[in-house]
């Protein structure tokens, strides 16, 4: 009995952050460039599982790969819900006819209309190749600045805010609810940028 009432509340303690831990929250890392400048290469992140998922969140969505067989963690955000229609003319955003907003974008479109990017993508060449001849930030997998994407009941369309970069639902479609792992809420590495999404 003294045992159960020394170590009684640490033990439900754990036992509660480890329910946590399976079913509410879960930490991520960012793999890659395709969040730039929102979040960077092995920055880690708090997603929260039960949140509902809404349009602009940045979430973490499970990705098949074909070729290798292989499921991976992705992180990007939410463009288009279901039934939405997203249209991109000119790296300007439309959803279901009404224009929407990216200001995480805006220091990206102004280094466009400055060099390409070829100072932001100095690290890349590859990089740089692609951002040297895009005619927008935004374009479609073939290219094409003006693209409208109809989202299935039931999907979402989601992109990386690093756009010529991002291998997203412009390339592997649509994802369902399944394939949302959660939303991204808290950036917990590295020290100096912690804080909430």
């Amino acid at each position: 009995m003294k045992l159960l009432k020394e170590w009684g509340p640490f033990a439900l303690f754990i036992i509660v952050m480890l329910l946590l831990r399976v079913y509410v929250w879960q930490p991520v890392i960012v793999e890659g460039h395709s969040m730039d400048p929102t979040l960077a290469n092995k920055e880690r992140l708090v997603i929260i599982k039960t949140a509902s998922i809404k349009r602009q969140d940045i979430v973490v969505a499970k990705e098949y790969n074909k070729e290798t067989q292989e499921t991976k963690n992705i992180v990007k955000r939410v463009i288009g819900m279901p039934g939405d229609t997203v249209t991109f003319n000119n790296d300007v955003l439309t959803v279901n006819g009404q224009e929407v907003k990216e200001p995480y974008l805006a220091n990206y479109h102004k280094q466009l209309s400055v060099d390409h990017l070829q100072q932001t993508y100095q690290y890349n060449s590859f990089f740089q190749s692609l951002a040297k001849n895009a005619k927008a930030f935004t374009i479609s997998a073939t290219g094409q600045t003006t693209f409208t994407v109809k989202v299935p009941q039931g999907q979402y369309f989601l992109m990386g805010d690093n756009r010529l970069v991002s291998q997203d639902s412009r390339q592997v479609g649509n994802f369902s609810k399944k394939d949302i792992v959660g939303e991204a809420k808290l950036r917990i590495w590295p020290f100096k940028k912690i804080g909430l999404l």
